[in-house]
């Protein structure tokens, strides 16, 4: 009977190293992260080789995978929604400090409802209400949202909530665009061209929609309640002014040298 040699092995799966190299090459600051995160993924090869593709040609890294580690959860983002920054964890945690088991939370802006997911985690029954004014993150929000106590709306800030939450929230996270607008053309091309611009742009200053949301939020919230905001650096001042300015009591936290900074208000007793 003749022998049939083996024919030669099936092409390797590509190594974490080889990754590395062309995703450095293509200006990955975190090349080596990603490329354990692309090789951990239990993609084939040709699977693989198509992911690679598209992260070398820009695409958001979540969004290839499908998925974001955001506060030690893996919650599901895709095409058209923002990512979760890991600089928001700052915000949950400033909101973790104030929000007591049980409490009403409103997360405007929710995106896929990392805020309010990770609120969650830490910080015992809430009752989460979540907005949204993109059907897609509204989607994706419900999926990472099942299994708590909670409702979604899609539609511009408060405009679709129910009048019957309004005087009942004891702590509004809001983590509205803050980019002014001029910035947006210097964001990483992940950002700029695969995240929604509605996302992302924040106004002139940066703070039109904080404006808009700190008009409307006493309506909404109880008496003593608070309301969260993620800025930049540099518009702290303002809208620490913004909030005083609607009749808050207010104060900011930040981590210093180009950290996070939160600038929370509460509505007076």
């Amino acid at each position: 009977m003749p022998h049939h040699q083996q024919g030669p092995p099936a092409a390797l799966h590509r190594t974490e190293a080889e990754l590395t190299v062309r995703l450095r090459a293509a200006g990955c600051v975190f090349a080596e992260d990603e490329a354990r995160l692309l090789a951990g993924s239990g993609a084939t090869d040709e699977v693989l080789a198509a992911m690679l593709d598209r992260r070398v040609a820009g695409f958001p890294l979540e969004h290839i995978l499908g998925w974001v580690d955001f506060c030690g959860l893996r919650l599901e983002v895709g095409p058209g929604v923002f990512v979760p920054r890991q600089r928001s964890a700052f915000l949950v945690a400033c909101a973790a400090d104030l929000t007591t088991a049980g409490a009403t939370v409103l997360d405007l802006c929710c995106g896929c409802g990392a805020l309010g997911v990770a609120l969650a985690d830490v910080v015992p029954d809430l009752r989460l209400h979540a907005s949204d004014i993109s059907g897609a993150a509204v989607g994706l929000a419900r999926n990472n949202l099942a299994g708590l106590q909670a409702e979604l709306y899609e539609g511009d800030l408060f405009d679709p909530l129910p009048l019957s939450l309004k005087g009942t929230v004891d702590t509004l996270l809001c983590n509205t665009p803050y980019v002014p607008s001029a910035r947006v053309q210097t964001l990483p091309p992940e950002a700029r061209v695969h995240e929604p611009l509605i996302s992302l742009d924040g106004g002139e200053d940066g703070l039109e929609v904080q404006r808009r949301v700190a008009r409307e939020a006493p309506d909404w919230l109880v008496p003593g309640g608070h309301i969260l905001f993620e800025v930049g650096e540099d518009q702290e001042q303002e809208c620490l002014r913004l909030l005083r300015d609607g009749g808050f009591d207010a104060w900011s936290r930040s981590l210093g040298d180009e950290g996070p900074t939160v600038v929370i208000g509460r509505r007076p007793a």
